[in-house]
């Protein structure tokens, strides 16, 4: 749990609180995180991602390494970390993914939120706090942005579900692998991923 933010923190140069709109209360809620905290605004809720344990950034690490090493395509980057606004359904979706892989220079401005359309893929790997939104909320955020490669590791299932072919709200192929097997991931990676060493 994180500490207490003193009130003078939260009233200077901020909105009022009551009566914010979930917007400047996200804002709000991102300007005061706690360092390594993500905060997540979803369908009009706003989430705070406490940071990963040591198991969780393994499994990151452990895609980035086999990205790296296996792309067909050498100008394809890695980014972590990195802010997306999607569309939602009623309101603007703000999202951290775990992984973004998408063209080199892609993300090269000053902007805390990017739009999604230069993204190939993006992984999302589950923790008992975000398994739920990681599954149904992200995955629908994601579709409706087209990003073509949704790859979910899921951790309290143990497996990994790609999606791929987004069309609306849903995507069209969704392909579930038992962890520690060979993953196919379509194009435009176009490789399989081995979920052995997870």
């Amino acid at each position: 749990m994180p500490p207490p933010v003193p009130e003078s923190v939260l009233s200077e140069g901020l909105p009022d609180r009551e009566g914010a709109s979930v917007r400047e209360t996200f804002e709000l809620f991102s300007a005061v995180a706690p360092k390594g905290w993500r905060v997540e605004l979803i369908e009009g809720e706003i989430y705070g991602v406490p940071p990963a344990n040591g198991e969780h950034e393994e499994i990151v690490t452990e895609v980035v390494e086999q990205v790296i090493a296996r792309r067909v395509d050498r100008e394809l980057r890695n980014f972590t970390g990195i802010g997306l606004s999607l569309p939602g359904a009623t309101d603007t979706v703000r999202v951290i993914p775990d992984l973004v892989i998408a063209p080199k220079g892609s993300f090269d401005d000053q902007r805390e939120w990017h739009t999604p359309d230069p993204v190939l893929l993006v992984t999302e790997v589950t923790s008992t706090s975000t398994a739920g939104r990681d599954r149904v909320e992200k995955s629908r955020a994601y579709a409706r942005a087209g990003i073509p490669v949704y790859l979910l590791i899921d951790r309290e299932a143990g497996e990994a579900v790609v999606c791929s072919g987004p069309s609306g709200d849903d995507f069209g192929h969704k392909s579930i692998h038992k962890l520690g097997t060979q993953v196919p991931l379509p194009a435009p990676l176009g490789f399989t991923l081995d979920t052995a060493e997870f």
